[in-house]
Formats: structure tokens, sequence, C-alpha cells
């Protein structure tokens, strides 16, 4: 099952003992780790992502469900890319390409407290054993959320609510004296540029979404392939 796990540790140094516990259940072929990142609280409330390396396999966190829930975490001060990290976060992080519920960003945030770390990662597990005693070990505490699958709707929905909007003011458009027409057009003309912005931010997320799954397919050909190379 593909999962969202955020570890929060009382310093970096914790942090990244975490890391390495999550890759090396990886080349044990206990889990798969797709992305990870260790995201410093600073007293101030903002946030920096920190990297010792890359950001795993996939190695993005641009228009990703995992970039979404790293902004997310990073609460409304924002999250800076710390210089090692290589990485870029998107301006419009939100629930919907997170793919996971409120509740799982109110419960992590409560404990990633001001001067807190916490490793997040997108991993697939079968169970939640190997991870778990891994972070415990170390004093994590451990947050997991299953992702939903993408879904459309929203957008859907609010698409057939403006066009039947957009058609409305049509109607009355035709109708208007000449004074009134200016003021509708101006209304129509907007509309019609959220309608073509909501429609982009669907086209968007669904080959964000489609891209993610195959650079997990990706991931997951090359571990098979050295499976069986050493068994070979």
């Amino acid at each position: 099952m593909d999962r969202m796990l955020v570890v929060v540790c009382d310093n970096e140094t914790k942090a990244y003992e975490g890391k390495e516990a999550l890759l090396r259940l990886d080349d044990e072929g206990s889990i798969t780790v797709y992305e990870y990142a260790v995201l410093v609280k600073h007293a101030d409330g903002t946030a920096t992502v920190k990297q010792e390396d890359d950001s795993g396999p996939i190695g993005s966190l641009v228009g990703t469900s995992f970039g979404s829930l790293i902004g997310l975490l990073g609460g409304p001060a924002g999250v800076a890319i710390g210089a090692a990290a290589g990485l870029a976060t998107g301006g419009a992080a939100d629930l919907h390409n997170a793919r996971i519920g409120d509740d799982f960003i109110e419960d992590v945030t409560k404990f990633l407290l001001p001067n807190k770390v916490a490793l997040v990662a997108e991993i697939e597990e079968d169970w939640t054993t190997p991870v778990d005693t891994r972070m415990e070990a170390i004093g994590g505490s451990v947050f997991r959320r299953a992702l939903s699958d993408v879904k459309h709707t929203i957008h859907e929905e609010n698409v057939a609510a403006m066009k039947a909007d957009l058609a409305q003011m049509k109607a009355e458009h035709a109708k208007a004296h000449a004074d009134r027409k200016a003021k509708l057009q101006e209304k129509i003309n907007q509309l019609d540029s959220k309608i073509k912005a909501q429609l982009q931010k669907a086209k968007d997320g669904r080959e964000a979404a489609e891209r993610q799954a195959q650079a997990k397919a990706r991931v997951l050909e090359a571990k098979a392939a050295a499976a069986k190379s050493k068994a070979s």
C-alpha cells in the first residue's frame, strides 16, 4: 500500500538516522521508498527542507502529492529549500493534491512544534512493524496515511457550475441594453478565464499523477531487476 509517512524527531541527527533506517529497509526489500525529505521547523514558525543528497528515486517535489504534503507541513509561514536540496516546492500545495485528509495534517502539526524535525517520506509497505520498530528506536513519533485515489470530480463540478453561470450571463448579455452589456461582458470574460484556469489545473493534476505513477513503476521495475540479478 502506498502511504505518506511522517516521523517527528527531536533533532536533525535523529531524523537522518531515521532516513538511513528507511533506506536500509528498502535495501532489505521490507518497503519501497519513493521520495523522502527532512523538514526542520524553526523557532519563528518557518520551515526548511534539508537534504544530504537527493530526494529519493523519484527526485522532485514539484507538482507531486509529496510536494504538496511538504508545503502543508511547512504551515502558513511557508517552506524554504535548503541549499543542498536542489528542489523547489509548488506554490499551490493543498489537500486535494496531497491526497490525504486534513486531520492527518492536524495530527502531525500538533507534534511538529518549533525546533522539531520531521522525516517525511512516500513509501510502499505491506505491514507497519518494520518501519515502526526502527523509528521508535530513535524516539520518533510515527504518523502514516494511505494515499487516496486521484479524483478530478471537484474540478469537473466547479467547471460545470461556472459554465452554467456563463450561459446565463451570455443570455442576459444578448438582451441587455448597451450600458449593461459592457458590465456583463467584463463578468463573462472573468468567468471564462476562471473556467480555463480550472480546466488547466485539472489537466496539470492528471499529468502530474500520470508522471508520478510512471516514476513509481520504474522504481519497482528496477528493484525487481536488481533482485533477479542477485538471484542469478
